[in-house]
């Protein structure tokens, strides 16, 4: 199964989400830290959340496709915050811990520019019918 890069929720679109690979196997996409903020200028960590739990229930959903359960819907993530970023594009890679019959989980890690390591998330879905 492919995936549309254009369609993965208006949250993503508001938040300059760009989807730039995306397999059960693999997720990329970047989004800018511009417009995602806290008020001391650096990114959100819940801008953070928002980019893995966007990758991971890409990934859970195209799993979930190959196994007639397509629709993802997440349980649980926990996110890391290791750096600030202050400007530029941070790039969120998704990779499967466990893709289950009823169970997927990713691990996404979020880097700078600089391929400094900014946050470490983990999100787990549920695969329905």
């Amino acid at each position: 199964m492919t995936y549309d890069t254009t369609m993965h929720g208006a949250l993503a679109e508001r938040m300059g989400i760009t989807l730039l690979e995306a397999t059960p196997e693999r997720l990329v996409a970047t989004m800018p830290v511009e417009g995602n903020t806290q008020p001391f200028g650096l990114l959100h960590g819940g801008a953070s959340c928002v980019l893995a739990e966007t990758l991971g229930s890409i990934g859970a959903t195209l799993h979930g496709a190959t196994i007639g359960r397509p629709y993802a819907v997440g349980v649980d993530i926990s996110a890391t915050h290791h750096k600030a970023a202050r400007s530029g594009l941070v790039t969120g890679v998704a990779t499967p811990l466990h893709r289950g019959g009823t169970v997927v989980t990713y691990e996404i890690v979020i880097t700078d520019e600089e391929d400094n390591r900014i946050c470490t998330a983990r999100l787990t879905c549920l695969l329905r019918k």
